[in-house]
């Protein structure tokens, strides 16, 4: 179903299709296990955290991560 398909959304305020997110956002985290990792995501999850592990002065902090992308918007 798209947006488009859904007259009465497109009616809503940004605030109020912000809000809309949020609720739907908050509805899918409490239902966890319905939610199956593929193989492919747990294979990336486990190289990210390996690379994690060996380089974590790579990582960004939360300060560089909101300064980089404040440039990019």
């Amino acid at each position: 179903m798209t947006l488009e398909e859904m007259p009465e959304i497109q009616k809503l305020t940004k605030e109020e299709k912000l809000q809309l997110v949020e609720d739907l956002w908050d509805a899918i985290a409490a239902m966890p296990d319905d939610l199956a990792v593929s193989d492919e995501e747990k294979a990336l999850l486990e190289q990210r955290s390996r690379a994690h592990s060996e380089s974590p002065e790579d990582a960004l902090t939360l300060e560089d991560f909101k300064k980089r992308l404040a440039e990019r918007l």
